[in-house]
């Protein structure tokens, strides 16, 4: 009489082939798409290089690095710096300014391009429309440090929009002086800045919404504007969503660039940032594992938000990354 195989020996042998299946499989797909295969390969570089392998300096934050002795032969000490910085007098100040700014930028800054993609949605005018993306646009490409200094030059005592206010009965002063004005400055730069560039994603989603929905909608005497409440944010909601993920994703990651250009000693108490402590602390004092620890924090921060985000856009919508 033939011997039946244990189930357990059958179970490994449904393993066994499985597995060199997907080998197989694989090579045949990279034999027929191998220069797909060899267009991914410089992100796959790039994200190894420039992304994971630095993942390795993340030691310093847990040692007492100096440069000679190098990250491996460092001492180690611990949750030392993480300490130092929880129990610093500057803690507080600067994860209030960071947590503010991020929080005004993102309520004022993330519905910014998706109005204005709207907007330029329902704009009939084909010159018009062109004129408008292209003037929104600009100032993406203009370099950061010619924007700062735009910036300063406007709000100067003799700057556009003191000139504008004094007509209103307003007294000019230099408003990057004021520490009470500084975050409206950053979040409205900020929009200005990047709202064209970001509704790009958006006015490409537009395209993508069936074009009958709207003509069924017309016949049924709906207005324009509830064809955009029922059709067209529905139609773009999936990409909203996405964009939402990502952008809390990266909350707390204010550029100390434009910070560093536009704040000064003045202003420390509201401008002041992880960033922009961060570069102060490892660059300007030489403090690399404390500046590497407050790094580290913030990035755990980021991490946890992506993920509370993600659940979230989960649980309302059908949309994810994960």
């Amino acid at each position: 009489m033939a011997k039946t195989a244990s189930p357990a020996a059958a179970s490994a042998g449904v393993r066994t082939r499985r597995q060199g299946g997907f080998g197989l499989r694989f090579v045949r797909d990279f034999a027929l798409n191998k220069y797909l295969y060899l267009m991914m390969l410089p992100v796959v570089l790039y994200y190894a290089v420039f992304h994971y392998a630095p993942m390795y300096g993340a030691l310093i934050a847990f040692k007492d690095y100096t440069p000679i002795k190098g990250i491996i032969g460092s001492d180690w000490v611990g949750l030392a710096n993480f300490k130092d910085f929880f129990s610093s007098y500057y803690f507080w100040r600067i994860l209030k300014n960071t947590v503010l700014i991020s929080f005004y930028t993102l309520l004022f800054g993330f519905p910014a391009p998706i109005v204005l993609a709207l907007l330029l949605n329902e704009v009939r005018s084909r010159y018009f429309k062109s004129f408008a993306q292209t003037v929104s646009y600009i100032p993406h490409f203009i370099s950061l440090v010619v924007i700062c200094g735009m910036i300063v030059s406007f709000t100067n005592n003799d700057g556009v929009i003191n000139n504008l206010l004094t007509h209103f009965g307003y007294d000019g002063q230099a408003m990057l002086q004021k520490p009470g004005l500084f975050r409206p400055i950053y979040v409205l730069s900020e929009i200005w800045q990047k709202i064209g560039w970001e509704s790009i994603i958006y006015i490409a989603a537009l395209t993508g919404i069936d074009q009958e929905q709207y003509e069924a909608a017309r016949m049924d005497g709906a207005s324009r504007l509830k064809q955009m409440w029922y059709i067209t944010l529905p139609g773009i909601m999936p990409t909203i969503a996405i964009m939402f993920i990502l952008r809390m994703g990266n909350l707390l990651n204010i550029g100390f660039e434009k910070i560093i250009l536009l704040y000064n000693s003045v202003t420390y108490e509201t401008a002041d940032v992880i960033a922009s402590f961060v570069y102060r602390k490892g660059l300007l004092e030489f403090g690399w594992s404390y500046s590497s620890a407050v790094g580290l924090f913030n990035s755990v921060v980021n991490l946890l938000l992506l993920i509370a985000a993600n659940r979230l856009t989960r649980k309302l919508s059908s949309s994810s990354l994960w």
